[in-house]
């Protein structure tokens, strides 16, 4: 399967070289990413401004950036783990709605060929019914940590439809299952569970340690997909995906918290014992998406097994850490 996703990749009317691409959150783990593929791909042009010197929640600089650009990737946004998500939720509805509504609001009215946005698995309902497909979207409430987040990237969707319906602008939402990888963000307070359990781990190990302490009790099943494959699916979206429909990226594969956790130690060759802190909190019970119709429409399939994605995610992990890049 690895070898059909790379002969689709640029070859769908899209020419890379030619195209003048905006990429938000470009200097972020998955914008990171996808600059190295589409440079792979021949794209040179590609603008990427940064969050310090643009402020993507004020409307002007959304309209600055937007001008003379071909195609834009929207990743710019703030999210973070379970916890981070429970202090400042406020701060995430108000971010992420102003940076989504706004930019694809001045990409229309600047004539952006496509606008290509990162929609999030936190949008699906709490209990939804597993696999989640694209048409359960709206069938309930997403989990009450997630919901600020979640919700606000739902009206980027209702946007988007709203767009297409009114001004036939080329507005497509994608929505990716937790992706992991390779330079990843490895921050204890923000970083999202695989980061967070590799850094506790190997810590864990360092110190000699004989426990770790983990937050709930297991249970929760998470759609773990490596970021290669992640950026391959979102630029086969580009190329190739026009519909109001949501589309989602994903494995189809659910693995358990306790699972999870198991394998990382086996990867880092920890012994010690998992303690589970069931007064904290599990979030969303259950969450995996399916992928059939990112397959029928853009022939997406992830081929990265969760063992080989971690593996290559610690090795990464340990060298940057030995080098002191990684601070924690």
């Amino acid at each position: 399967m690895v070898t059909s996703i790379k002969m689709n990749l640029g070859k769908n009317h899209m020419n890379w070289s030619e195209k003048k691409v905006l990429v938000t959150g470009g200097s972020g783990f998955l914008g990171s990413h996808l600059i190295n593929q589409l440079q792979k791909l021949g794209a040179k042009n590609i603008v990427t401004p940064s969050s310090k010197e643009y402020d993507l929640r004020k409307n002007e600089i959304c309209r600055k950036v937007v001008r003379d650009i071909d195609l834009v990737f929207n990743f710019a946004g703030r999210f973070g783990s379970i916890e981070f998500n429970r202090h400042v939720p406020g701060e995430l509805f108000y971010d992420n709605l102003m940076i989504g509504t706004q930019l694809l609001h001045e990409a229309k009215n600047a004539s952006v060929e496509k606008f290509v946005a990162l929609g999030t698995v936190c949008s699906y309902p709490k209990f939804g019914q597993i696999p989640l497909t694209e048409d359960l979207i709206w069938d309930g409430y997403p989990d009450e940590i997630n919901a600020p987040y979640g919700l606000a990237k739902k009206m980027l969707l209702v946007q988007s439809q709203a767009y297409r319906q009114q001004y036939n602008f080329k507005s497509i939402v994608v929505i990716p299952t937790n992706f992991y990888g390779p330079n990843d963000h490895f921050e204890p307070s923000s970083s999202h569970v695989i980061p967070a359990l590799i850094l506790k781990i190997y810590n864990a190990k360092k110190n000699n340690d004989n426990k770790i302490v983990v937050w709930g009790d297991g249970s929760p099943t998470r759609d773990f997909m490596y970021v290669e494959d992640t950026v391959k699916g979102l630029i086969l979206a580009a190329e190739k995906y026009d519909d109001d429909l949501p589309l989602n990226l994903g494995t189809s594969e659910e693995t358990s918290i306790m699972d999870l956790t198991k394998l990382i130690c086996e990867l880092l060759d920890y012994n010690g014992n998992i303690v589970w802190d069931k007064t904290k909190p599990n979030g969303q019970p259950r969450r995996c998406v399916s992928n059939q119709r990112a397959k029928e429409e853009i022939g997406f399939e992830a081929p990265t097994k969760l063992k080989d994605g971690l593996r290559n995610t610690i090795e990464w992990f340990i060298e940057n850490k030995e080098k002191n890049i990684i601070k924690n």
